[in-house]
């Protein structure tokens, strides 16, 4: 069911589970805090939110940039109750117009939002971990996400035990987030969903999706 959002001026859905969104939302707030994720903007249609981090690993981009381990990179967040709800029999070319233009704005916001904080100024690289299930999925994805500038760089060897833990601990979150605001694209393979590494230079982002002058 939609709901009007006066205060964002658009229309919302309403949870389709509103106790588990409830719930899920103190976890996803407690968790957002802890790691400095932010809002980089109030715009209605912005689907990512944002925290500075550390590169894990030295990369270098088809452009020319690269960053050394331990360089501060921005690490993009799906903002997932503003992110399109996706129709109960799947995607259709609707909603992915939707969520097209709802990229292309909120990288215009991010590129915005970096060109307004010189503290930010050393941020080469923009990062981000879609989760993917097939390698069929994987591939698609990184298509899709081609076509915004991102690259995809493989992760080296096996990840260690923790972090397989920790990835397995964000996709029970993920299911749940997502059969609270977007039941629609459930799927049965959320659990084991693996990710897909993406990463944008600042300089395409500005190039593309920043303002002249």
């Amino acid at each position: 069911m939609a709901v009007w959002d006066s205060a964002a001026g658009t229309t919302r859905l309403r949870p389709s589970h509103p106790w588990l969104a409830d719930a899920i939302a103190v976890i996803d707030g407690t968790l957002r805090r802890r790691q400095a994720v932010f809002e980089y903007t109030r715009h209605p249609h912005c689907v990512f939110r944002l925290d500075i981090g550390q590169a894990e690993r030295t990369l270098f981009l088809r452009d020319g940039t690269q960053v050394n381990t331990g360089d501060r990179i921005a690490r993009l967040h799906f903002w997932n109750e503003q992110v399109p709800q996706m129709p109960a029999n799947g995607a259709t070319i609707a909603w992915a117009r939707r969520m097209h233009r709802a990229i292309a704005t909120s990288l215009q916001e991010l590129a915005g939002h970096l060109s307004s904080r010189p503290d930010l100024g050393d941020i080469a690289v923009i990062c981000g971990d879609v989760p993917s299930g097939t390698t069929a999925q994987s591939e698609q994805l990184a298509r899709i996400m081609g076509r915004y500038g991102f690259e995809t760089v493989a992760e080296r060897g096996r990840l260690p035990l923790a972090r397989r833990l920790h990835r397995f601990g964000e996709n029970i979150l993920i299911s749940l987030i997502v059969l609270a605001h977007n039941p629609g694209a459930l799927r049965a393979d959320t659990l084991k969903r693996a990710r897909v590494p993406i990463y944008l230079s600042r300089r395409v982002l500005e190039k593309e999706f920043g303002c002249p002058g």
